[in-house]
């Protein structure tokens, strides 16, 4: 699975103190995002090929879903030509958009050439639509571990956005192996995705 560790992980908390946890948490975010925007151009393109083909082998045979993603963001896997060509086979798309800080994502439907406008860190988001709800969930990984338990960027959105879907999505972690922890010391707002993908084979 790649490099599991960072330097920082020295220092991880032990037991569950929360303000603790949410220190290292800070931490562990910007080492991580910071080696992630430190991969070479050739090792990005090789590793990315390897989570599409993943990804193409997890989503085959779904009959027209409706697949919720992220504009790339600070080195993220990129999904967007790949999902893109799953369009002509009836797939549908769908971004995430913030309406309020503290409130679950609402997603919109998404394909190429459709009015954009600038979201919250000038993230690319549709202009506007209906909201929709995703079949399947691509969440970009900041860090994750070997439980499925996911690091983003402290906001919560997703954990909120899952937990308040009447239909849970099949939810998919997707990021680039050196963002593994031993652990992200879960709490009991966190929840775990159903499948992580990397460029490696998993465990």
């Amino acid at each position: 699975m790649g490099d599991a560790f960072t330097a920082s992980e020295t220092s991880r908390p032990t037991g569950s103190d929360w303000p603790a946890i949410r220190q290292w948490r800070r931490a562990m975010r910007a080492e991580l995002i910071a080696r992630r925007q430190r991969i070479d151009s050739r090792d990005r393109t090789s590793w990315s090929d390897r989570i599409t083909e993943r990804l193409k082998a997890l989503l085959a045979g779904r009959t027209k879903p409706l697949i919720g993603f992220s504009w790339p963001f600070r080195g993220e896997y990129d999904a967007r030509a790949f999902l893109t060509g799953l369009q002509g086979q009836g797939v549908r798309l769908a971004l995430p958009v913030v309406i309020a800080k503290a409130e679950p994502l609402q997603f919109r439907e998404w394909r190429p050439g459709i009015a954009m406008a600038r979201g919250v860190w000038d993230i690319p988001i549709p202009a506007q639509g209906d909201p929709v709800l995703p079949d399947i969930l691509l969440a970009p990984l900041v860090g994750f571990d070997g439980r499925n338990y996911r690091l983003g960027y402290g906001g919560g959105y997703y954990d909120r956005t899952i937990a308040a879907m009447p239909a849970k999505p099949l939810s998919i972690g997707v990021g680039f192996s050196l963002s593994r922890l031993a652990s992200i010391h879960p709490q009991a707002h966190d929840l775990p995705m159903d499948l992580i993908v990397t460029e490696t084979d998993p465990d």
